[in-house]
């Protein structure tokens, strides 16, 4: 039988490489936007994205723009391309998330 630590550490670890995959997606989207759609990438604070001083308010105008699929009437078609990739990363991995959180109070409350 399969035991509860066990599927806990393949959904954790399943999880953690999808969210390493999306800040890797969302690194490059940074740096194709830099070139495609300069005036977002200094709305969104492209250079000061991942730092500790990082804006908040401006980070989410870049997972609104996401969410919203702004970037479908874009030129680049690079651009668009690490759009949809970032959101649907993001995407799996909020899911996988939830699902992990779900699974690990689960298997607390069963005792597994």
């Amino acid at each position: 039988m399969i035991s509860g630590d066990l599927i806990l550490l393949a959904l954790f670890s399943v999880t953690g490489i999808n969210i390493i995959r999306y800040l890797s997606t969302l690194k490059t989207l940074l740096f194709v936007m830099k070139e495609a759609h300069p005036l977002l990438y200094q709305q969104v604070d492209g250079r000061g994205f991942f730092t500790t001083h990082g804006n908040i308010g401006k980070q989410t105008k870049l997972f609104q723009y996401l969410w919203q699929e702004e970037y479908l009437d874009h030129y680049d078609t690079l651009f668009v391309f690490k759009c949809e990739k970032a959101r649907y990363l993001f995407m799996l991995s909020s899911a996988l998330l939830l699902v992990s959180v779900a699974v690990f109070f689960f298997v607390i409350s069963l005792g597994i």
